[in-house]
């Protein structure tokens, strides 16, 4: 669209296309339409009637023209097919909305339309690596490092001292080797990426031995027998779901063998009746039969958790203490930085790695790579890394600091409420999410929230709408509320829209 508010060609085209897709929807249905359902929809406004109203014409100055034609078209088309469905003579003149309701309407969309579509939200769930919110929250000095790489150009690939062409992973290798005592390491764009790049690299036309147990689904269906056969590899199976062997390892060794991959089963865990076969035990094998030993150990913890209340969970640096000639980890989990896959290991398979054509295509941009050098400079002090990162700030927050920030939000919804609320502060966990110490439950503190006309699916519903929305959890027919997820600055605000959706206005009260 130009300055004046017409329509550029493209724009045009696109509202054309867009109300040819709705007719054509209308009529697959076949909808029969008798004469009087016709004349109904004939009452309806059309869109220029309605471009003519007073608050339309105002809110054209204020947001897109196209936002409040496709508004407008869609408002009407949902009217039409209302009264297209129905039964045949069931509608009358009086059911019809009103203008005032459909330009309502269409004000609400056009905002949405006009607005971003990733947008920012309160995370009151307390799952602190929820995969659906984007995962782990960056650190400020890694938003800060963002923000300076996106506003101009940088050193991404050149060489200051030496004045030549240089290469995006020299600015986080050292930091990934120091961290994890490799000899190399490699950044990609996500940890199944890692994974595919170095069983396509190593082990391409050839078998990869895996204990049953460990073939996992890692997430939105993406599951490790499928990655290793776009990567070119021969999935060879051994032991059983529960218990497997080194002689299970032993046995499928042979002449196409070319890869002992070793996988953590990051979302699940096997209790009970159950083996599995170390690291150290993997790679003397691996030693032995001169076949590479690669281990994904999933969520990339950094710091030993276990040290902090929480469960263990495997540490890079501790598979590569074992005899792991390559391990493979994300940025976006325990780690808490940006998405990434991260690999370290020996530097002559790092290199054969860096060396694939696939590493080009899925290789890290530059703007995680700046959030993940600054994170990983984090963690070279580990009180710095529990301070700053609000993954690690959160799961070791303690229980006196969020029984706190849960007085201060049931209190203030109480306080602005006016007895259309119940609120109290109940016992309850936190999860740590994205596929992490699933078993491990967080003791917390819940605030929860009943209406005392509404129910617990209506006040969720409406808090997903408001801006910004707010997830939440239900339990017992009551929303809950878990602070260990929700940022200090946010309290106040989470407050605010919780009775927001909640407290009639004045005028309808």
């Amino acid at each position: 669209m130009n300055q004046g508010g017409k329509y550029d060609s493209v724009t045009i085209k696109q509202l054309s296309a867009n109300s040819v897709q709705r007719s054509q929807a209308l009529a697959g249905e076949k909808i029969s339409v008798d004469s009087r359902t016709r004349a109904l929809l004939r009452q309806l406004p059309s869109v220029d009637e309605l471009l003519q109203e007073p608050s339309i014409r105002e809110m054209v100055q204020t947001l897109p023209r196209w936002a409040v034609v496709e508004a407008i078209r869609e408002v009407l088309e949902r009217r039409r097919r209302m009264i297209a469905k129905g039964p045949p003579g069931a509608t009358s003149s009086s059911d019809l909305p009103s203008r005032a309701a459909l330009v309502t309407e269409a004000q609400q969309i056009a905002a949405r339309l006009s607005g971003p579509a990733l947008r920012h939200l309160i995370n009151a769930t307390g799952v602190v690596i929820h995969t659906n919110l984007g995962r782990a929250p960056l650190a400020e000095a890694a938003i800060e490092r963002v923000v300076e790489a996106a506003r101009g150009y940088s050193n991404l690939e050149y060489d200051l001292e030496g004045g030549d062409r240089g290469s995006r992973q020299d600015h986080v290798e050292r930091l990934l080797c120091r961290l994890t005592g490799a000899e190399a390491a490699l950044a990609v764009n996500n940890n199944a990426a890692a994974v595919l790049l170095a069983i396509n690299t190593l082990a391409e036309g050839k078998e990869v031995i895996v204990s049953r147990g460990e073939l996992v689904e890692i997430g939105d269906s993406f599951r490790i027998p499928d990655i290793m056969r776009r990567a070119g590899g021969i999935l060879r199976e051994v032991g059983t779901t529960n218990r497997t062997y080194l002689r299970d390892y032993e046995d499928a060794v042979g002449a196409t063998s070319a890869m002992l991959l070793k996988v953590h089963t990051s979302n699940f865990r096997i209790q009970g009746f159950a083996n599995q076969v170390s690291v150290a035990e993997l790679a003397s094998l691996g030693e032995k039969a001169g076949l590479p030993v690669v281990e994904d150990v999933g969520s990339g913890a950094l710091v030993d958790l276990s040290q902090l209340g929480l469960s263990k969970e495997p540490m890079p640096s501790e598979s590569i203490r074992a005899g792991a000639d390559l391990v493979t980890f994300s940025g976006d989990k325990l780690l808490g930085g940006p998405q990434a896959g991260l690999i370290a290991g020996k530097r002559l398979l790092v290199e054969r790695l860096r060396r694939n054509p696939l590493a080009r295509a899925v290789r890290i941009d530059k703007l995680s790579l700046a959030a993940l050098e600054a994170t990983l400079r984090l963690y070279l002090d580990e009180g710095r890394a529990l301070a700053h990162v609000p993954v690690l700030r959160a799961l070791v927050m303690p229980l006196q600091e969020i029984e706190r920030r849960a007085r201060h939000l049931r209190d203030r919804i109480a306080a602005l409420a006016s007895g259309h609320l119940e609120v109290s502060i109940i016992e309850g966990t936190s999860e740590v999410g994205g596929g992490a110490l699933p078993l491990e439950a967080i003791p917390t503190r819940l605030v929860a929230v009943q209406g005392v006309h509404l129910t617990a699916p209506v006040l969720e519903g409406r808090l997903r709408r408001t801006d910004p929305p707010v997830m939440v959890r239900i339990k017992d027919d009551r929303i809950v509320l878990d602070p260990r997820t929700v940022s200090e600055d946010e309290l106040d605000t989470l407050a605010n829209l919780v009775t927001s959706v909640a407290v009639p206005k004045k005028a309808d009260s």
